[in-house]
């Protein structure tokens, strides 16, 4: 606003320079895309180049790159760094170059590059079949090795993975691998009369490559269909074989007497068939040159023979009009006398081809179907009127009776298999009544359908769709809650095939079922508690109108909720705590599964806070490692008498999680209080835990009794050698002892302390000495004992009233002859245990009288 005009006019002169001297930025070799090629199977989102650039001034700069309008946006770029990302497929077959412009900038100035990237192949596309589909008309009589169509598959990749080879998934052709060539195996035929036509599938397999890291082989598949032609390679064919045909006595000549049929055995293209009479005829026969009827040509009383063997051949004529193939097959004729009526079936009414009948399934074995009134008749006489019954139809569910009738007869049927009259199987069983001649060259029969409507009956059980049903709900489930439902069909129809549910058993109380879905629910008061009970199992019942049933097991299990609250056993709780010895406390948790029964402790409130650390799973508390002795804790408890009072709650894993809490006083003492009284030390180590202190105190009894059973038999025996021992000691005092006395003395002395030790001697409690012992001065020295291992280290600290120390008192003796009391007192330990050390001297004495050659 008040700017010198000519300071405005340096400083723009001073930006004009500036700008003049700033250089462009510019890529380096590294980092401008060139010669650049990326696999087209490169996934999207992959890092795939980092531009990289400089500004000679130093200046940051910013990198971009752009595509054509026209074309996709295949690539981004990070503007800081230059990290190149493929944001879109990569397809070769369809854009084999990319161009792009990419650019660098350092804020005033830009610098673009139009780049080229090559897309390379990836083993991506399976081959394809052109020009399907493949039909081909070839002619039976083809050669083996004979070339059939060429089937022509492309694949759009390059190198191996563009190239195409072909298999075959048949027996009768082969393919050329390359080609594509399809051929008749060599030996090999077709036919068309037994396959008409085949159907070849071809497999094209490209070369093989690279698709996202691993290798790949692709391929494709087409079908070919081969027709194959028919061509003039067959015998003509009789149908009907063996021809027999009858005159009868009532006969007119030029009546026919059979037909013979014969056709091409080329069913594609037959030839016109023409019939003809070989000899055998006599004049007696003719036969139509185009239909194969056979009539004869005089009366049967002209005929001097009673078979004639005839012989008819047929000739096969081309489209040309030229004779082909031919065939022969013998016809034999019989004059005999007149057999005109085959067997015929009655009913109550007449003459009858078909029965009927109504009845129940699983009749009796062996019931007769008294419904069906069937007689069967022949009017021939003698052998002509022979003939068997049989029944066609279904095996083993009946049989005829009778099987040969002659002239006429009732026929029975009477059930075989009682087991396959099902009607749940078959509501309807149909059969044919045959009756053919036995005799009789004619073979005349005839039959009559016999057809049984079977009615139901209640012989099916309900059955459930699975002998187990499992169901889990949760124990806070309300009442009237579904649980499962269960199935079972009846295949009986009407009311038997109703189905009726209920449940029982003992675990059925808290459920009910709907009679009719078969629901499975809840009663409307249960309460159910998986810590009370966490499994149900009953049984469930499906019943028909008859009382039919059948049973299926139900398993009902509760799934656990977390519905109580951690308990402790005292909501005020002591314990005493020894130093480096942890407190328990534990709480459990009603609740019948993991987690909601998993209990986590942690104190809530101490004071002072820093004393105790607990362990969250456990349950132990212990002093911090930080805390060694009591004199630490002498200024830290609130009343200084080393006890504190802790809130400790203990948490449940559930959700929602349950917590309580309860109070825990702690007294802490460590081990040099506990030793100055054993019997205190024990009532506080077992104060928390009275059934330990049983068990110490019933041991120290069971011990008490074997010591008195020791001594006992001590005792006993003691007196039952008593009389051969004291002779030997007063022996022993009157001899004189040998210099080497002295060092069994004392040897013997030495081995007192141990052996003997466990004897109480006399003790004058007037020469008491700090060890508690009632050594005299006029009493002999007794042997050292052994020194007390030291006591543990333990940190200084400031005397506590309380009870005096209470000293372990040892008791020392020998074997060496006893002073007289000063004053009189009782001896220790009675004369029991006197009579014990004298017995001890004694066996000491003689032992080493025997080894006095060892001193």
């Amino acid at each position: 606003m008040g700017r010198d005009p000519r300071a405005a006019v340096a400083v723009a002169l001073l930006r004009l320079c500036l700008a003049q001297a700033n250089f462009a930025p510019h890529f380096l070799d590294s980092g401008n895309m060139a010669l650049f090629s990326l696999p087209e199977d490169t996934p999207v989102g992959s890092h795939v180049y980092t531009l990289n650039g400089t500004d000679p001034e130093g200046d940051p700069v910013s990198y971009h790159i752009s595509f054509d309008p026209s074309t996709r946006s295949v690539f981004s770029v990070d503007p800081n760094f230059g990290n190149i990302t493929l944001v879109e497929e990569l397809d070769r077959e369809r854009e084999d170059e990319i161009e792009a412009v990419i650019s660098i900038s350092d804020g005033l100035n830009l610098v673009a590059e139009k780049v080229t990237i090559l897309v390379t192949d990836a083993n991506d596309e399976a081959p394809s079949f052109i020009r399907e589909p493949y039909m081909v008309q070839v002619p039976e009589d083809i050669p083996p090795g004979s070339s059939l169509i060429k089937v022509h598959a492309v694949d759009k990749d390059t190198g191996s993975g563009g190239s195409v080879t072909y298999f075959l998934q048949a027996t009768v052709f082969a393919v050329d691998r390359h080609s594509g060539v399809l051929r008749l195996r060599a030996g090999a035929t077709l036919d068309y009369e037994k396959a008409r036509a085949h159907v070849v599938t071809v497999v094209a397999k490209d070369g093989g490559g690279r698709l996202r890291g691993a290798d790949v082989v692709l391929s494709a598949t087409t079908t070919v269909t081969v027709n194959v032609e028919d061509v003039q390679d067959m015998a003509p064919i009789f149908v009907g074989t063996p021809y027999y045909g009858y005159v009868y006595e009532d006969t007119l000549p030029g009546s026919e007497v059979l037909t013979v049929v014969a056709m091409d055995g080329d069913r594609g293209k037959p030839n016109q068939i023409l019939y003809s009479l070989l000899n055998g005829s006599d004049g007696a026969f003719e036969i139509n040159e185009t239909s194969g009827v056979i009539s004869v040509m005089q009366s049967p009383a002209q005929l001097r023979r009673d078979v004639y063997e005839l012989h008819v051949q047929v000739t096969e004529v081309s489209s040309a009009g030229v004779p082909a193939a031919q065939a022969m097959v013998p016809v034999t004729v019989r004059i005999v006398d007149l057999n005109n009526h085959p067997p015929t079936f009655y009913g109550e009414s007449g003459p009858q081809n078909r029965f009927e009948l109504s009845m129940y399934e699983h009749p009796p074995q062996g019931e007769i179907l008294r419904g069906l009134k069937i007689t069967v008749n022949d009017s021939d006489q003698g052998a002509n009127a022979k003939f068997n019954l049989r029944l066609v139809g279904p095996g083993g569910i009946f049989r005829v009776v009778p099987l040969t009738v002659l002239n006429e007869a009732q026929v029975t049927i009477i059930v075989e298999n009682s087991a396959a009259i099902d009607f749940e199987k078959s509501k309807v069983l149909t059969f044919k009544l045959l009756a053919i001649e036995v005799s009789t060259p004619e073979k005349f029969s005839s039959t009559a359908d016999v057809v049984i409507q079977l009615l139901d009956t209640n012989d099916n059980v309900p059955k459930f769709t699975s002998h187990y049903y499992i169901a889990r709900i949760p124990e806070n489930a309300p009442g009237g809650s579904n649980v499962v439902a269960v199935t079972a069909v009846d295949p009986d129809t009407g009311p038997w095939g109703e189905v009726k549910y209920s449940i029982y058993g003992p675990g059925a109380d808290p459920f009910l079922i709907h009679p009719s879905t078969g629901l499975i629910y809840t009663q409307p008061w249960a309460s159910l508690d998986a810590e009370a009970t966490a499994r149900y199992n009953f049984y469930v019942k499906a019943e028909d109108t008859e009382g039919k049933y059948s049973l299926a097991e139900v398993f009902v299990t509760l799934l656990d909720v977390n519905d109580h609250s951690p308990q402790f056993g005292k909501s005020v709780q002591e314990r005493t705590m020894v130093l480096g010895t942890p407190v328990k406390i534990e709480a459990t948790d009603q609740d019948a599964e993991e987690p909601n029964n998993l209990v986590d402790y942690s104190i809530t409130h101490a004071e002072p806070s820093n004393v105790f650390d607990i362990d969250a799973h456990t349950g132990e508390i212990r002093l911090k490692n930080s805390i060694r002795s009591l004199d630490a804790l002498h200024n830290m408890t609130p009343g200084g008498d080393f006890t504190w009072s802790l809130e400790v709650q203990a948490k449940d894993r559930g959700s929602p999680s349950f917590s309580t809490t309860a109070l825990l006083k702690i007294d802490v003492t460590d081990t040099e209080t506990l030793s100055r009284s054993p019997v205190a030390a024990f009532l506080m180590q077992t104060k928390d835990n009275p059934l330990k202190a049983v068990a110490v105190l019933a041991g120290l009894m069971a011990i008490i009794v074997a010591l008195t059973v020791l001594i006992s038999t001590a005792t006993f025996w003691r007196n039952k050698k008593s009389s051969r021992v004291l002779p030997v000691r007063r022996v022993l005092r009157q001899r004189p002892s040998p210099a080497p006395r002295a060092v069994r003395v004392e040897w013997l002395r030495f081995r007192r302390t141990k052996a003997a030790a466990k004897f109480a001697l006399k003790e004058d409690p007037s020469n008491e000495n700090e060890n508690g012992n009632n050594n005299g001065p006029g009493s002999p020295p007794p042997p050292a004992a052994p020194a007390p291992p030291p006591a543990p280290a333990a940190a200084p600290r400031a005397p506590r009233a309380g009870p005096a120390r209470w000293a372990v008192p040892t008791v020392s003796g020998s074997l060496s002859p006893r002073q007289p009391p000063r004053s009189p007192q009782p001896e220790a330990g009675g004369p029991t245990q006197s009579a014990l050390v004298s017995e001890l001297r004694q066996k000491f004495e003689k032992k080493g009288v025997g080894n006095k050659a060892h001193f």
